[in-house]
């Protein structure tokens, strides 16, 4: 067996086991008495809204190959995006892990450049973190500004959003005013790396790489602000698709809820989402469980709609697995008529 054959059957292993120890954790059988009574128009209505997330999500990544000069299409990309927020779920810390595969597919498969596939992913991303925190700030300032959660409970996570909320952008103007510097910052970092054996004499090509980078951002800055703010917009709306996706299913389960009482459960959800953990396992149940504990909700509502956006998530993770295996596939085709 090749070295490659090897590495993506570990690959595969990894990820199978990963997906059955997830599916161990899930509330199976509230996932049945949740589903019963869906009818095919709910079926249809959430299917939609999942599709309208996906689609806006992959069209901001689009829109900024295409601004780089990447003609890229939405198809290709919706592959490569689902495969690695695969591992990204599979991984502590679902909200990163699969990007160097991303990087790597975008590479390969579609022949961009190292620092163009970076640079649109590293924007798609920004803008996606971005949103999400100034989503989550607005979320945490109108629970205080409403006192629905004592104040002394989420301060400190208001500053912790605050900061997130300025340092994405810190870190973007420091890339743009200070490249030399951080440049021997990460030549330090990857310097080891340039010392092996595959990679020697690397060391010019990664600067160039990055020089190529600094001068494609400051150029796209300068030049197609438009773009920029396109991706605010498809990032705006991916947003409030996932929270009409969040409605539909507390309509689905006839739970009726404030905007307050919303707020706070979007809110709880999706901080429980940012912890080291894979897909949130145990702390968004955690999070659905408070919150309808302290909004004196029913407990079996509450296991209704965690097994709706659990099921939600094994379907998402099915799709992504498919993507994975489909991309492995091709490569493995593609070497073995190189080989």
């Amino acid at each position: 067996m090749s070295r490659t054959a090897l590495i993506t059957l570990l690959l595969w292993s990894l990820a199978l086991g990963l997906a059955a120890w997830t599916l161990r954790q899930l509330p199976l059988a509230a996932m049945g008495a949740a589903l019963i009574g869906l009818t095919p128009g709910q079926w249809l209505l959430w299917l939609l809204l999942n599709v309208v997330v996906m689609a806006l999500s992959t069209g901001r990544w689009q829109l900024f190959a295409r601004a780089l000069g990447d003609r890229v299409a939405l198809w290709p990309l919706l592959l490569i995006r689902m495969a690695g927020q695969t591992v990204s779920f599979l991984t502590p810390g679902p909200q990163f892990g699969g990007e160097p595969l991303q990087v790597y597919w975008l590479c390969q498969r579609h022949g961009i450049a190292l620092h163009r596939a970076v640079l649109s992913l590293g924007l798609d991303r920004f803008f996606d973190l971005w949103v999400n925190f100034a989503v989550l700030l607005g979320g945490v300032g109108l629970l205080l500004f409403t006192r629905l959660v004592p104040s002394q409970d989420w301060q400190g996570t208001l500053l912790v959003l605050t900061l997130a909320l300025f340092a994405l952008p810190a870190l973007g103007l420091l890339v743009l005013r200070q490249p030399a510097w951080l440049a021997t910052r990460l030549g330090t970092l990857v310097a080891r790396w340039e010392r092996h054996p595959r990679l020697q004499g690397s060391g010019a090509a990664l600067s160039g790489h990055w020089q190529a980078l600094q001068h494609a951002l400051r150029t796209l800055l300068q030049t197609r602000r438009a773009v920029l703010v396109a991706g605010l917009l498809l990032s705006l709306l991916g947003w409030a698709a996932i929270l009409l996706e969040l409605r539909a299913l507390l309509w689905f389960l006839n739970v009726t809820v404030e905007i307050g009482d919303f707020v706070l459960l979007f809110v709880a959800i999706r901080l429980a989402m940012l912890l080291p953990l894979p897909g949130g396992i145990g702390t968004i149940e955690a999070a659905v469980l408070w919150c309808f504990a302290t909004l004196e909700l029913g407990t079996a509502e509450a296991l209704g709609l965690i097994a709706l956006m659990r099921l939600r998530d094994v379907a998402i993770l099915g799709f992504g697995l498919s993507c994975l295996g489909t991309l492995s596939h091709r490569r493995s085709a593609h070497h073995g008529s190189h080989g």
